[in-house]
């Protein structure tokens, strides 16, 4: 049974081995204040409200995959600026 909880320290060691040229990724994640969270399809990080107007935080620039062996796809969704708005667990989608 999985534990109810995902560390963001599980996504770090998927980047240094999938991505290893994005170093700012996993900087941005060390700096996180979100450490721990429940499992979820989807773990907001900025505010979505008006994606891609002027002066809304979320401002999309690119999408990394990552596989991990247990938890399947993991999706990162990244800002300008190297920020990462999200992360989304596609096994936890329920359909």
């Amino acid at each position: 049974m999985q534990k109810p909880e995902f560390h963001i320290e599980q996504i770090i060691p998927l980047i240094k081995e999938q991505e290893p040229d994005r170093l700012d990724l996993i900087e941005e994640l060390k700096k996180s204040d979100r450490k721990k969270w429940v499992r979820q399809p989807y773990v907001q990080f900025v505010s979505a409200e008006k994606p891609n107007q002027p002066g809304s935080e979320w401002q999309f620039e690119e999408t990394i995959v990552l596989e991990h062996k247990t938890e399947g796809t993991i999706i990162l969704d990244i800002l300008k600026g190297g920020r990462i708005g999200g992360i989304e667990f596609v096994s936890q989608i329920r359909y």
